[in-house]
């Protein structure tokens, strides 16, 4: 896992995908830090990290568009199939490399926090529980990007699938929240799609309320995604 690890880690900065999510990650992030905390005059970093939510899900597909996707359509993907070494270290080397990457990009929170602290006193606590918020959410998108990369080819139509698929996670819970007062079958799909939902248990996050449920949920979404990749590439291995 660790040579995958490290030849991820190399084609990122080659390839130029690591200059970019970083640039465009800061940039947006300090956007949202400049608007959301300092012009409003306040230590609170919640505004922030709520906008956060959607800069992860544009810019994961980026991030793991071609993890896997590139080995298909350069036919490099067969040596890395019979390679002695496991699909489970593929698909962790690779997710690793990504996940590294996001956590780099993640922590520009931290100068944020000592500006803050130096401009008046923050509360380190919500500000580590939404760091973490990000980090989980970014750790599930990731699988998820790293499975869809698995199915194509083609990186932009990875990362255009990804970013659907994301989409449509999110605006699922939007589309039922009409649900919440309504007969028992449309509570009953209400309560499936927001059980399943990755904004609500974000914005808990934000919120100040820290859920282990929540981190639960992360955290199986990204090891159900991680496992539905391996299946792909086992199939491909044995076509």
């Amino acid at each position: 896992m660790s040579a995958i690890y490290r030849r991820e880690m190399g084609a990122f900065f080659t390839s130029g995908i690591a200059y970019v999510f970083l640039t465009v990650f800061w940039l947006v992030s300090g956007i949202f830090f400049f608007t959301g905390t300092i012009m409003s005059n306040t230590t609170n970093v919640a505004s922030m990290f709520s906008s956060m939510f959607y800069v992860v899900m544009c810019l994961i597909p980026i991030l793991t568009m071609k993890l896997l996707s590139e080995e298909k359509k350069n036919k490099t993907d067969q040596g890395l199939l019979t390679a002695p070494i496991s699909l489970w270290d593929i698909v962790l080397g690779k997710y690793f490399a990504a996940l590294t990457l996001f956590i780099i990009a993640q922590s520009i929170v931290f100068i944020y926090a000592f500006i803050l602290n130096y401009l008046g006193e923050i509360a380190w606590t919500p500000l580590l529980g939404n760091y973490f918020a990000v980090l989980f959410l970014g750790a599930a998108f990731i699988a998820v990007g790293l499975f869809v990369s698995s199915l194509t080819e083609n990186q932009m139509a990875s990362a255009v699938v990804c970013l659907v698929l994301l989409f449509v996670m999110y605006l699922s819970e939007l589309l039922v929240s009409n649900f919440a007062n309504g007969k028992w079958f449309e509570k009953g799909i209400y309560n499936l799609v927001t059980s399943l939902a990755f904004y609500s248990r974000y914005v808990e996050f934000t919120r100040g309320v820290f859920s282990l449920t929540s981190v639960v949920f992360f955290i199986s979404v990204a090891f159900l995604f991680n496992f539905f990749t391996v299946k792909v590439l086992e199939k491909r291995r044995w076509s």
